[in-house]
């Protein structure tokens, strides 16, 4: 299992490099980058990446609505031609409720957008053409779409936790990002439902990338308090709330790791029970600097163990 964390942009562009610097000097694996409407997270990987050699690098994850496989194609490829090969791109669906209200389109049909764009951008990534024509979408290649060095091909992974999306992405995608989803949801739910769909389309079984919320503290009811405000943000969307139930849990901070590095050492052994091939800590943040150290100092010793 390699095991990894999720890096916000700092103040600048530099100070997101020296915290990846400090990440890869933890032994930890991969740094992984969000997409809001603020950096453009292939952009900030692929600096960071370059900067920091021996850095697995990734977004997790660039919603499709209001983008094209060609566009994503372009950025993935020079990401990976940039780092040598250790670019991960991570699609999600989104939300109806920041799609409609930041591009001013409607939310129409994600599965079914979520299929076609795999589709298109699978052929791109591997080919560097495609000529895809669907229901929802075009992407042609009247020009070269190749980006000479982006080898090997660059992996594609889904934020797929849906019994829908993760069928889409075990036949089109190389893997999954479940974000809170428990052990329980991803052993009962979530893996064979992903796995079965790979085994069916032909497909290698997929990489199950497990995102979970975690600190290691001393102080866990002062951190726990600060996450269940921070975390609550995810409670508003229908498909958190379904995972976070398969999970056993009601509120999203319930799947928060927060404690000392023994508990948070064996939740970690319970993801990769769970069918987690990799572990990528997020929120490490949240209790402060001296725990998001010693959070990264357990998880670089777990990941060399």
């Amino acid at each position: 299992m390699t095991i990894g964390v999720t890096l916000s942009l700092q103040n600048r562009v530099d100070s997101t490099v020296q915290l990846a610097r400090e990440a890869h000097e933890a032994g930890l694996r991969s740094a992984w980058f969000g997409q809001t409407f603020a950096y453009d997270s292939p952009t900030l990987a692929a600096i960071v990446g370059r900067e920091v050699p021996g850095l697995h690098v990734g977004t997790a994850a660039i919603p499709i609505f209001g983008r094209h496989p060609l566009l994503v194609s372009s950025q993935a490829q020079t990401a990976q031609a940039a780092t040598g090969g250790r670019y991960h791109l991570g699609l999600a669906l989104g939300t109806k409720q920041l799609t409609e209200a930041a591009f001013g389109i409607p939310y129409e049909r994600p599965i079914g957008r979520l299929r076609e764009f795999l589709t298109a951008l699978r052929q791109l990534l591997e080919t560097g053409s495609s000529d895809f024509h669907g229901e929802l979408l075009t992407a042609t290649t009247p020009l070269p779409a190749q980006v000479p060095g982006a080898e090997p091909p660059v992996p594609l992974l889904v934020a797929a936790m849906g019994p829908q999306a993760l069928r889409v992405s075990g036949e089109l995608a190389d893997g999954i990002l479940p974000l809170l989803a428990g052990p329980r949801a991803l052993s009962e739910h979530i893996v064979p439902a992903v796995t079965a769909a790979a085994e069916v389309a032909g497909r290698p079984a997929p990489r199950i990338v497990a995102i979970v919320p975690g600190v290691v503290t001393a102080d866990a009811e002062t951190v726990r308090e600060t996450a269940t405000g921070t975390l609550s943000f995810y409670e508003q969307f229908p498909s958190y709330q379904r995972v976070i139930g398969l999970s056993g849990a009601t509120r999203a901070v319930d799947l928060a790791v927060i404690g000392d590095e023994e508990t948070v050492a064996a939740e970690v052994r319970r993801y990769r029970e769970a069918g987690a091939t990799e572990v990528v800590f997020t929120s490490t943040d949240l209790g402060g600097e001296a725990d998001r150290r010693r959070t990264w100092k357990l998880l670089g010793e777990l990941a060399n163990a």
